[in-house]
């Protein structure tokens, strides 16, 4: 068998994994279809902060002469 180009690859994989489940059952609770309690709403953003980028020290700078331009870009794909 080949040896593999990541090692952590899996454990990479395993924490999205994760993540994107516990982002789905704070979704359903949002929505109302699942009933979370105080320390599972805690628990879970316990993970999340472990796992996802905290955006609120986001800091943008850059030169008077030449600003950055920012472009948002939607497309729209129907299903087939």
């Amino acid at each position: 068998m080949a040896a593999r180009l990541k090692n952590y690859h899996q454990d990479e994989i395993r924490a999205k994994i994760q993540t994107s489940q516990l982002i789905n059952r704070l979704e359903n609770c949002a929505l109302g279809d699942l009933e979370l309690t105080a320390q599972q709403l805690k628990a879970i953003e316990i993970l999340l902060k472990k796992n996802l980028p905290d955006l609120s020290q986001l800091q943008i700078s850059g030169d008077a002469d030449s600003p950055l331009e920012h472009r948002l870009e939607f497309i729209w794909k129907s299903g087939a």
